[in-house]
């Protein structure tokens, strides 16, 4: 049994991460998230907020900040530290994705499965992705293969900025949160994220084209996690160990990915119904089917890589994908 002192001690849980405080999942999921937890902790847990980045720091260093204890409580994109996740790569490759939701929680039971090792010295709440991904330009309507050339495209993570290279753009790879001013400045011509990040990111009245693809797999999307300081995780007590796990886990991923997909919709809406500038081109089958034949090139090229790294690649490959198709309800 706990102690009495342990019963009416207090923690206080700082959660950081890098989207603005107008982002979906900081007003839909956080806020709600921190209101639970608080309340069915008694007020014995405290969680303190602070997107924008508020403590400090870059978004690649996030993961770190939680390993290391300087936050409780991140959530980040895997991707920003290249080589580090090479299991999480895999949710990288073009064309897999289907609905974030579905998506998010194929990624967080393959973490569950197959990621421990990778995530040792944090505590993950929740392993789950973005929305579907697209492609959002400047100046360029995005209608074919050949209109990607040459132009400097903002990528998140190594294998979308290698798949980005083989259509024959210039990728460039830097956080979301640097991509408005790289944008504003002429250092970028265009960038790939979901839909719901367009407004949070104050991306609406400059990037007004926008490419989407047909069929029921995105273009890309990536790995991302909430996890919490493994030390902070142990020194609760059992009582309040129960109140975090009950707010972690798939279901958790699956909340998450599902506001995602519903502010996608409201932003392509906004768009189609002139609320927003921009236009939406939506790709034929077949040209679809150019872009997935490169990208099939990159899944091809990933499985080779992390055979050579010690890794089963093609065992991954399918595991992610059946974990989708599973979730998807295919």
């Amino acid at each position: 049994m706990p102690s009495t002192h342990a019963q009416e001690e207090s923690y206080t849980l700082r959660l950081h991460h890098f989207f603005p405080p107008s982002a979906p999942v900081h007003q839909q999921y956080f806020v709600p998230w921190k209101n639970a937890v608080e309340e069915e902790s008694d007020g014995r847990l405290k969680v303190e907020l602070f997107p924008s980045m508020q403590l400090g720091g870059t978004p690649p260093s996030l993961y770190d900040q939680a390993k290391d204890g300087q936050a409780d409580i991140i959530w980040t994109v895997l991707g920003y530290n290249s080589g580090r996740f090479p299991k999480a790569e895999v949710f990288d490759l073009p064309f897999l994705p289907t609905t974030g939701a579905a998506t998010s929680q194929a990624a967080h039971e393959y973490a569950m499965q197959h990621m421990q090792d990778e995530l040792a010295g944090v505590h993950p709440i929740a392993v789950h992705t973005h929305s579907p991904g697209a492609m959002h330009t400047k100046d360029t309507p995005i209608e074919s293969l050949e209109d990607v050339k040459g132009l400097k495209i903002r990528g998140p993570s190594r294998l979308v900025n290698k798949y980005l290279a083989k259509l024959g753009a210039q990728p460039i790879g830097m956080p979301v949160a640097q991509a408005l001013e790289a944008l504003s400045r002429g250092v970028l011509d265009g960038t790939v994220i979901p839909f719901e990040a367009i407004t949070a990111m104050g991306l609406a009245d400059i990037t007004t084209e926008h490419t989407m693809f047909s069929g029921d797999r995105a273009l890309y999307t990536t790995m991302m996690i909430v996890a919490m300081n493994q030390a902070k995780y142990d020194a609760l007590p059992d009582d309040l160990k129960a109140v975090i796990d009950a707010h972690s886990g798939i279901q958790e991923a699956y909340k998450i990915g599902k506001i995602m997909d519903d502010a996608d919709l409201e932003q392509i809406h906004k768009i189609e119904s002139g609320e927003q500038p921009g236009t939406i081109h939506r790709l034929s089958e077949e040209e679809t089917q150019r872009w997935q034949a490169i990208g099939q090139e990159i899944v091809d090229e990933w499985i080779t890589e992390a055979n050579e790294a010690g890794l089963n690649g093609q065992q991954l490959y399918d595991d992610a994908n059946q974990l989708i198709l599973k979730h998807t309800g295919n």
